[in-house]
């Protein structure tokens, strides 16, 4: 049984974000410091092995890319770029007494000329690529001209969603054509909707809007696609003031009758939920796709899973308060962003 567990990250300001890597034993942190910090669980017990300071702003995101290309964290800062840093082995790390010299910054994404908010590897299946959205409403599609040498990467396309964009999230499924979720946090509920769906076409070499979620108008912090594990039909999480769940399937591909370059997806919404009493700021699933993870304001994380009828409910929640009551504390543990410098907790 797994239960809340304070770590002492030593962050000098606030914690923006916490990303694990594929295998779930190495984490790493981004704050408002201007570092990151690598982790590594030994024991049972997460150890510092990395951490070093960005010349840049405040660190906003942190993603890994898949163990197959190697060692490879990309961030995204306020001071408008993405940076991708690459693990050296041990023997090529200079000797001294800063473990930052095991990650060397291989190239910094200066395209955006304004904050970037979000930055995301594709699956594995779509090579080295590398997706940013930014407050301006573009988002920009990088790859790497040769994986082992990641100084050079090249922006393959953009497009402009004409919202303010948040976060952003790949498709995971390997047999359908490559989706990108995209969120607004445009707080105007007049606006309309907060979140696109767009897919790429390989007749056109360019990315097309097929879908939008029009039950979620308020603003949108995080989204995630969940991983495809062979279900005919794309799972999305939601997080804004309340945490929505949405499957997409594509009809077009049940029906010959129907002549469309792209998809046509049917829209179900499978949950919402307001058990945070807050907001949701960030999501994540599982490796099969099957138990979501969300956090919010209330501080708090709580663990979602569908029955067979494909309803949805809270399974586990997870308090740092030691006070909080033992019904309350956590089977499953899971990130979570902290609300206090110098800490966090999963």
């Amino acid at each position: 049984m797994f239960v809340a567990q304070t770590i002492a990250s030593e962050h000098k300001d606030l914690i923006h974000d916490v990303s694990f890597d594929c295998h779930g034993r190495r984490m790493a942190t981004c704050s408002s410091d201007h570092t990151v910090k690598v982790w590594d669980l030994e024991n049972g017990k997460w150890k510092c092995t990395a951490s070093w300071k960005t010349p840049g702003g405040s660190v906003s995101r942190v993603t890994w890319s898949h163990p197959e290309f190697g060692q490879i964290l990309a961030t995204c800062s306020f001071d408008r770029t993405v940076a991708v840093w690459e693990e050296l082995g041990g023997d090529l790390s200079t000797k001294g007494d800063s473990s930052a010299n095991a990650w060397l910054k291989r190239i910094s994404l200066a395209d955006s000329r304004t904050t970037v908010t979000d930055v995301c590897f594709a699956p594995k299946h779509l090579g080295l690529q590398l997706a940013t959205c930014s407050s301006d409403g573009i988002v920009r599609i990088y790859e790497a001209v040769d994986v082992m040498k990641l100084g050079n990467w090249q922006l393959q396309c953009e497009f402009n969603c004409n919202l303010s964009l948040s976060c952003l999230s790949w498709g995971t499924s390997r047999t359908s054509a490559p989706l990108i979720a995209v969120g607004s946090d445009d707080a105007n509920i007049a606006a309309g909707a907060k979140v696109l769906i767009y897919e790429y076409s390989e007749t056109t070499r360019k990315w097309h809007k097929v879908s939008t979620i029009y039950s979620v108008k308020e603003a949108v912090h995080d989204v995630k696609f969940a991983p495809s594990v062979g279900r005919p039909f794309h799972q999305l999480a939601i997080a804004s003031d309340e945490l929505t769940i949405i499957s997409l399937k594509n009809v077009r591909e049940e029906s010959r009758q129907i002549s469309s370059e792209h998809s046509i997806f049917e829209i179900r919404q499978s949950g919402r939920f307001n058990d945070h009493g807050s907001k949701v700021w960030r999501l994540s699933w599982n490796i099969t796709g099957t138990i979501l993870s969300s956090s919010g304001d209330d501080g708090s994380v709580r663990l979602w899973k569908a029955n067979y009828l494909d309803i949805w409910k809270c399974i586990s929640v997870l308090k740092a308060d030691g006070g909080a009551p033992e019904e309350e504390r956590a089977s499953i543990h899971a990130p979570s962003m902290s609300s206090t410098p110098g800490s966090f907790r999963y």
